[in-house]
């Protein structure tokens, strides 16, 4: 009879069900679908100042709020979404987070045109074109390509979305995998 092995996680998710659930599912897990990429622009832009799980645990009212992340229609948002928005108790209700979430979809909206995708867009940063595989010792909150992805949007317009943000994101989408070298889930 074979011992069954304990997981083991990177300690940042804690025991929370909902961070681990994250965690072991989504974290460092390569995506290449613009909606998902939209929707993590949104929830990472969100998070600003405040804790993922923060964020993790509104994913749901932000997915009703925000139209299941469906980037054009949150481009056509009016005064009157906002005003609905900054009412919305399932979401963080700051209203520069809220016209920035806006703003950003127009700005994704252009990126897609001009790139053909925003994945095309944000993989242009990466070496050759792949995901970064690291399973460091400890994880960063910023690397020279995040700040090159952040200064690059900030220049088309992007608001909420700095170096540290962007690291998250790459992270979130697996754009890197930091998953620590003794983590189950990597």
């Amino acid at each position: 009879m074979s011992e069954i092995q304990e997981l083991k996680r990177c300690t940042w998710c804690g025991t929370d069900p909902l961070y681990m659930d994250y965690h072991d599912n989504e974290w460092g897990k390569e995506v290449h679908d613009d909606k998902k990429l939209f929707e993590f622009l949104i929830l990472e832009s969100a998070q600003a100042g405040l804790s993922w799980i923060t964020i993790l645990r509104r994913r749901e009212g932000y997915r009703k709020a925000y139209a299941d992340f469906d980037v054009e229609k949150v481009a056509a948002f009016n005064e009157e979404d906002v005003v609905r928005l900054l009412n919305d108790e399932g979401i963080i209700r700051n209203r520069l987070k809220v016209k920035s979430s806006i703003n950003n979809a127009k700005l994704f909206i252009g990126v897609q045109k001009k790139f053909g995708s925003f994945d095309k867009y944000l993989y242009s940063f990466m070496p050759d074109g792949k995901p970064i595989v690291n399973y460091p010792g400890s994880i960063p909150a910023s690397t020279p390509i995040s700040d090159a992805i952040a200064k690059d949007m900030k220049k088309r317009g992007f608001t909420f979305f700095g170096t540290t943000i962007c690291y998250a994101h790459m992270q979130a989408t697996g754009m890197v995998n930091d998953h620590l070298a003794d983590c189950s889930f990597k």
